[in-house]
């Protein structure tokens, strides 16, 4: 049995460099998914495979008429790219056990394989609902959830194993962090229901069926204000950590954080000015990716491994 578990002893265990390098490929690839994601809904090709787990009745791959070779081309290739990302995970397994490293990241790695494979099998059934909004609601918020476990991997796989856990936070400010937390879950929420009573359905041919039926321009202006009071708390954290004088990564990493919100802010408020242009929604779905992974760290800096002399 041990000698299963334990890697082979001719095999170099790979530098910390490396192992950072395939983490922060996996944070990209679970970042970049959800914006592959966002242009198959943004160019109509939700459906551009009708069924799943095959593309279409009887072949697993795109077939000549059966829809726009456009829109099988993206929506097959979105799926594709889910390989691409088992891959990542994959990859980040073998460099996680060539270097021995502990069980907490062995456990991030766990939750990313899983989560892949939920997330596909979200997709199907997305794809066999018409798409309908409550579905690919479910199917975005997972992947924030696994961008925020591949950025605490991407942390934590920096610090020494054999280093003893201690926060670096005050009460006052893990408290503010977990708050600021919950209200980007609050606004990542309410952005999957402006999305799904907008005017991208993800499919020309489901047209505004299966959509939220509710007032866009009030949804809109509720997910705004949650941004802001995002924001606010963001901010708060930000202020307690120089007050308390915590370490100055935490600090930078707050400051950046604050810098992409306010980016992402303003991005939201030029789509709605202008109506939601198309090209407009990946470039919204990437800042979201970039807004949680910044929170994540944030929130790892205040429990960090180190090894006491």
């Amino acid at each position: 049995m041990s000698s299963v578990l334990t890697p082979p002893q001719n095999l170099a265990a790979p530098s910390l460099r490396t192992q950072r390098i395939v983490a922060l490929i996996l944070l990209i690839c679970q970042g970049g998914i959800t914006v592959t994601g966002s242009i198959v809904r943004v160019t109509g090709s939700g459906l551009g495979c009708n069924t799943w787990p095959q593309c279409h009745e009887g072949s697993l791959v795109p077939v000549e008429g059966a829809a726009p070779l456009v829109h099988q081309a993206i929506e097959f290739g979105n799926r594709l790219l889910t390989f691409v990302l088992v891959a990542a995970v994959v990859a980040m397994f073998i460099t996680l056990r060539l270097a021995q490293r502990r069980r907490e990241l062995m456990i991030y790695v766990l939750i990313s394989g899983l989560g892949v494979v939920l997330q596909a099998v979200i997709g199907g059934i997305s794809v066999l609902v018409d798409l309908q909004w409550w579905s690919v609601a479910i199917h975005f918020l997972p992947s924030m959830f696994l961008v925020w476990v591949a950025a605490l991997l991407y942390v934590r796989v920096a610090e020494p194993d054999e280093g003893v856990p201690e926060r670096t936070y005050p009460r006052a400010v893990r408290v503010s962090a977990v708050i600021a937390t919950c209200a980007l879950m609050v606004v990542l929420v309410t952005g999957t229901m402006v999305t799904g009573a907008g005017p991208h359905a993800g499919d020309a041919e489901a047209g505004m069926s299966g959509r939220l039926e509710v007032d866009i321009d009030l949804m809109a202006h509720i997910h705004g204000y949650l941004m802001y009071v995002y924001l606010l708390c963001t901010f708060i954290t930000v202020v307690l950590l120089h007050l308390r004088k915590a370490p100055e990564a935490a600090k930078r990493t707050g400051l950046v954080l604050i810098a992409m919100i306010v980016v992402q802010a303003g991005i939201g408020i030029m789509q709605y000015r202008l109506g939601v242009p198309r090209w407009s929604v990946p470039i919204h779905i990437a800042m979201s990716s970039v807004v949680v992974a910044f929170t994540a760290f944030l929130y790892a800096h205040g429990l960090k491994r180190t090894v006491r002399s």
